[in-house]
Order: structure tokens, then C-alpha cells, then sequence
């Protein structure tokens, strides 16, 4: 049997036999993430699983009841809330552990029944800047490259991540291209030494939040030496000039970018010189650059450097954003975030009408949402009265968690989906439902590279444990919903998902699987991982976008971007004698996972080292 690795967001293939009453599991030779091979992470998923007070049946306020007794509870005790507070008094909190199946009813629900955008997912946290940014530059969240790109390239730049530990098998990937390829260069841009840098070419380590500065002083210096694709800009991008104009401005010259970045001279120039001459370039960028104060403009800058070169939609040059979570990408394909709808639609009139003809919902929400965090500050406040969580452990991953655990204990009915009991966010709940885990569920995932696996069920359900879209489906049938809520089996969502990515799709929308909408049962469960688009043009996927030129706006031009400079925003402090500001940078652990529900008891998880070099320590001016 084969399915998908449950961590990071290169999503590696997994192989899994069974002797006697024992499974062993390795990495699947044939997918095209990972050809075999697997992280530590990955290795020992199976001994993941022996989760400590697994949750077995559902427990209002700490007893044992019934699925039925649950889900009437929760059905009148929703119905309530939004009779007396309408739908904005609800929300959802979901996650990029779901698979594809869970988030799509979760979000048909919540705005085509519900009548609420108040869906959110931790993956805002992660991926939320990257969104915005592609939409901001290619008119939709459209990620152009693939995995090969980085062997194919003569230069790869990674900015904002510790590839080594965060996404290790696809760092593995790059470091066998470059013993094959010598002349393949590695640049790290980091404040921290990390294990990744240690194994650069070049490593910047430029002083936190400073990202702008260097790539705006990188497309100056583009200009300046004549470094840029005149055709390509003149033929396929606007807003060349607006960024040249912003461009000229001294704060973007070398030895004034060097001295805001905190890098000398030499090696700025020795970067710069190296990207304007090496036509071959990816950029792969992850949390460091997202998760910011700018994190949508750190993102552009970077889009605008490959967009004034030409460096996109070819082999081995791209700007590549990576997901940390194994279904990033397929929550942003349903909507399972609260700015936007189903397939990569937003809430423009004709879009919100077309989902609604789809979907033959009662309702249809017409704009956004609270975000992750503006969730749960609504939550604090009492604005949202009933909160369901599933798959994530907001009281540990969300920022100033002490604020967010006393949100959740003032929220008037908290539901928590989980597999195990002990997580901080589950003790605080009032309904805990027990959720199938990895091993036990079946659906969809789709990686960084728009790569959608299947991930099987080989075990039994444990207890009374469930699929978080059979909760959701049952859940939406005791609110009277029956007909859009009828579903037995993820394939029959996986279709649906597909069919609406199709509809009334003139092209506009490059997200497009209606290709995979007519799959049988039988087809679904045997289905090989492939890159979307998957249609009547490209009906065995795609690897590179943008390859024509032609992007998702309405003149089928990429925008590039002025951008200015913000630092992130310093805590006031009263004065101390001799105190000294300090900007600390923490990093992670390379073996361990998110809040550590799944990894935290594995003996040899815990085994690993816990840093690696010194801790990022810089003096504020």
C-alpha cells in the first residue's frame, strides 16, 4: 500500500507492507517528491502513532457520551448561537494536517450553508503572505515551479528557511544535484547559522527583517548593470515603471543596502554579481520570509527579481515558495481560508453567485472573515460564541498564548477534533471529538509543488474514532442540510472539489482538476500523485506554469511591485542603566513537529540534538 508522509510540505510517498501483525514502512521509490527517501520524521511515523490517552469516544465536559448525543448537542447548541447571534457568532479553526476532503466540507458548510467566512486554518500563520503575494503578482495563488527545478538550476538561492531540518528529503535533493553539478551554487540568506548555511557557497546573514532592502538593492543593481530581460518585461509584465521609479532612490545602493542588511560590501556585490550573470536561478523561500510584520512585500521583492529577469515558468528558474505543512496547498485550493472562497475564487459578485449555483446552497457569504488570529481576539472579546478546532493546537501554536488560552476559556462552546486528549487546546474544550489520525483516514493532500498523493487508510478505526468530514457531514445533516451534505466516502467529496474547480472555468482560473472529477471509486483509490492543473489541456498535469508568458490577471501580464522597507516593530521598554537591547532569534528543533502532539513522545524524536551552533543574538541600534 502507498500513501503520503503526515509532516512537512514536501510531501514524500510512503510504501507500507505487512508482516503478520506488524506494518514496515519506507519511502516509495516512485514518487516524484521523494524517490525513496525519507527524514527521521517520516521514518518513524509508525511509532508516532502510539499516541499517550488517545481519544477514543466523544467526552462532553470530561464524561463519555455517544457520537449521536455528541452531535445533537452540537447541532442545538449551534443552532441556538446563530438564532440569537446570527452566523457571526461562529467559526472554525482548521488545519494543514486535514486532508483535502475534510477542509472542502468544513468550508461548503461554514459559508455556502452556515452563512459564516469566520474559517480559518493555522496554515495562515505560514502560507498566508505567499498567498497574497502570488495574487498580488501572477493574479492567482499559483506556485510556478516543481521539485526538478532546483536540480535543473545553476544557482538556488534559499531565503527564510533552514532547509536541512525543515524540509530535509527535498535538501537532500538539492545536495545530490550539486555532487553531480559542481557548478551548481548555493546561496543562504539567513540571520542565523544553520546547518544550511554551513553548507552554502555564500552565506548572508543579514540583520532580521531587512529582506526588502536586499532584493530592492538586488533589482537596482539589475538595472544599473544592465542586468535585466528587456523583451520578456516589454512583452509580459507591468509596472516596470513605477518600480524603476521607486528603485531610484539611494537607500537601494550597494553601500547603503550593505549597511541596513548588516553584510559588507563584497559579499552583497559578490550575491548580486552571481544572480545577474546566472540566467538558470530558483529562489525557494519559507516561514523566515513569511511569517513577518512584511512578510507579502518580502515575497514580492523577490517575485519582482525573477519577474524583471525573466526567471519563470522555465526549467530550473523560479521563484518557488515551500509549504510547511503537508496540506498548505490544498486548503488554499478549497477556501479554507477566510479571505477567499472554493477554488481560488474570491468574493467578487459573479464568483460568489457561482458557487452558490454549484454548491445550491441557502446562503452565501459575500466577503471575508476573521483571520487566524483576529479568530480568536473575537473569541476574547465574545463576539464568537462557538469555536470548532480541528487538527491544531491553537493554545500552544498561536502567538501571545496566554491571550489565546484565555480566549478559549471565556468561549461559550469550544469543539475540539483530536486524536488524543492531552493536547493544551483539547483540555480546554467542552466537546471533544475523537478524530481519525494518520494511518486511519483516507483523502487527498497537495504538496509545495501542486503535487495532489493520496493518503490510505491501513488501519482499523480505534474506538469510535472518525474522519473529521464524516463529523462535519453528520454535524451539517442535524442542521437540515441533508441534500449538500449526503456523502459516504471521500471520493465522492474529492469529485465534487474537482468538478467546481472546472465550472464555469473559461481558463481564467489556472487551479483547475475538473479532469479528476469523473474518477470512479475504483480510479480515485488507485490514483497516482500528479501536479495540477489536470484538464482537458492538461490531462496528466502539469509541471511548470507559466511557461507561455501568460499569467492569471486580466490583461495575462505579471505586476511587478514598488516596494518600501519596514523593519519589524520593537516592544517599548522603560530605560535601564546599562541595559542593552537585544534581538534574539530562536529557530527550531530539526526532529520535532509543530507543537509536538505527534513527535513529542517518540523516544528517538526526542533523541535528536536540540540546536546546532550558537543562538542569533544582535544588538539594536
Amino acid at each position: 500500500m502507498k500513501t503520503t508522509c503526515a509532516y512537512c510540505g514536501v510531501g514524500c510517498g510512503i510504501r507500507l507492507s505487512r508482516e503478520g501483525d506488524n506494518w514496515q514502512l519506507q519511502g516509495d521509490e516512485q514518487h516524484p517528491a521523494n524517490g525513496g527517501a525519507l527524514c527521521v520524521k517520516g521514518a518513524s511515523l509508525l511509532e508516532s502513532l502510539a499516541f499517550p490517552d488517545r481519544l477514543l469516544y466523544p467526552r462532553w465536559m470530561g464524561q463519555r457520551i455517544g457520537w449521536e448525543e455528541a452531535l445533537d448537542t452540537l447541532a442545538e447548541r449551534f443552532a441556538a448561537i446563530l438564532a440569537e447571534s446570527g452566523p457571526g457568532a461562529i467559526g472554525i479553526y482548521l488545519s494543514g494536517q486535514l486532508t483535502t476532503e475534510d477542509y472542502y466540507v468544513a468550508n461548503k458548510l461554514m459559508k455556502g450553508y452556515l452563512g459564516s467566512a469566520n474559517v480559518d486554518t493555522n496554515s495562515r500563520l505560514c502560507m498566508s503572505s505567499a498567498v497574497v503575494a502570488h495574487q498580488r503578482a501572477f493574479g492567482e495563488d499559483l506556485v510556478p515551479a516543481c521539485y526538478e527545478d532546483l536540480e535543473l538550476a545553476d544557482l538556488v538561492v534559499l531565503t527564510g528557511a533552514n532547509t536541512a531540518w525543515t524540509h530535509p528529503v527535498l535538501f537532500r535533493r538539492l545536495q545530490q544535484a550539486r555532487a553531480r553539478r559542481p557548478e551548481l551554487k548555493l546561496v543562504v540568506l539567513d540571520p542565523r547559522r544553520t546547518m544550511t548555511a554551513e553548507q552554502g557557497d555564500l552565506h548572508l546573514a543579514l540583520k532580521p527583517g531587512s529582506d526588502v532592502t536586499l532584493w530592492n538593492g538586488l533589482c537596482r543593481y539589475l538595472l544599473d548593470v544592465d542586468g535585466w530581460d528587456k523583451a520578456y518585461v516589454a512583452q509580459h509584465v507591468s509596472g516596470f515603471e513605477e518600480l524603476s521609479g521607486a528603485l531610484d532612490n539611494p537607500a537601494w545602493q550597494l553601500d547603503e543596502v550593505a549597511r541596513s542588511c548588516g553584510l559588507s560590501r563584497s559579499d552583497l556585490i559578490g550575491f548580486y554579481q552571481l544572480f545577474a550573470r546566472t540566467p538558470k536561478t530558483v529562489t525557494l523561500f519559507c516561514q523566515g520570509i513569511n511569517q513577518s510584520n512584511q512578510g507579502v512585500d518580502k515575497a514580492n521583492a523577490i517575485i519582482n527579481a525573477h519577474l524583471m529577469c525573466g526567471r519563470i515558468g522555465k526549467p530550473g528558474a523560479a521563484p518557488f515558495s515551500m509549504t510547511g505543512q503537508p496540506n498548505a496547498m490544498g486548503g488554499r485550493e478549497v477556501g479554507g481560508l477566510a479571505t477567499q472562497l472554493a477554488a481560488h475564487m474570491g468574493f467578487g459578485e459573479a464568483e460568489c453567485d457561482r458557487v452558490q449555483r454549484f454548491w445550491g446552497s441557502p446562503t452565501m457569504v459575500r466577503g471575508p472573515g476573521h483571520k487566524a488570529v483576529e479568530l480568536f481576539e473575537a473569541v476574547h472579546r465574545g463576539e464568537i460564541r462557538a469555536l470548532w478546532v480541528l487538527g491544531t493546537n491553537p493554545a500552544v501554536s498561536l502567538p501571545d498564548g496566554n491571550r489565546v488560552r484565555e480566549a478559549l476559556s471565556r468561549c461559550e462552546l469550544l469543539v475540539v477534533s483530536e486524536v488524543t486528549a492531552n493536547t493544551d487546546t483539547a483540555r480546554l474544550a467542552h466537546l471533544l471529538l475523537p478524530a481519525a489520525a494518520w494511518g486511519e483516514k483516507s483523502g487527498t493532500v497537495t504538496n509545495s509543488e501542486r503535487t495532489i498523493s493520496r493518503q490510505r487508510a491501513f488501519l482499523p478505526l480505534p474506538g469510535e474514532a472518525r474522519p473529521d468530514w464524516w463529523a462535519l457531514t453528520r454535524f451539517a445533516r442535524r442542521l437540515g442540510f441533508g441534500e449538500g451534505f449526503a456523502y459516504e466516502h471521500e471520493h465522492e467529496i474529492f469529485c465534487e472539489h474537482a468538478a467546481l474547480s472546472g465550472f464555469e472555468n473559461d481558463g481564467s482560473r489556472q487551479f483547475d482538476i475538473s479532469g479528476l472529477a469523473g474518477l470512479t471509486r475504483a480510479e480515485f483509490e488507485a490514483l497516482s500523485p500528479l501536479r495540477w492543473p489536470v484538464n482537458a489541456d492538461w490531462p496528466r498535469g502539469r509541471d511548470r506554469l507559466f511557461e507561455d508568458g501568460r499569467f492569471a490577471t486580466p490583461d495575462g501580464r505579471a505586476r511587478l511591485l514598488p516596494l518600501a522597507q519596514r523593519f519589524p516593530e520593537q516592544p517599548e521598554t522603560p530605560p535601564l542603566a546599562g541595559a542593552v537591547s537585544l534581538l534574539l532569534n530562536s529557530g527550531r528543533l530539526r526532529d520535532q513537529w509543530h507543537t509536538m502532539t505527534r513527535t513529542g513522545h517518540v523516544p528517538r524524536l526526542q533523541e535528536a540534538e536540540r540546536g546546532w551552533g550558537p543562538p542569533a543574538c544582535w544588538r539594536l541600534a
